[in-house]
């Protein structure tokens, strides 16, 4: 179950960064790579917020388990 803990939250972490990654990238906060397809898109926003409260909700799901 340790195993599966620590697998949770390392997807949590990543899905949570690059979620807000990606919400950068819509609103045009972040623009990296400057030739980037996702730059002022708001439909990147979207998914960006979603994977993000995805990665929160694994991390929240993972600190469960014992």
């Amino acid at each position: 179950m340790k195993i599966l803990k620590t697998i949770l939250i390392a997807f949590g972490i990543l899905a949570f960064v690059m979620g807000m990654l990606w919400m950068g990238q819509g609103t045009g906060y972040i623009r990296w790579p400057a030739n980037s397809f996702m730059i002022d898109m708001s439909e990147w926003t979207i998914r960006g917020a979603g994977l993000a409260v995805a990665g929160l909700i694994a991390i929240l799901v993972a600190r469960r388990l014992r």
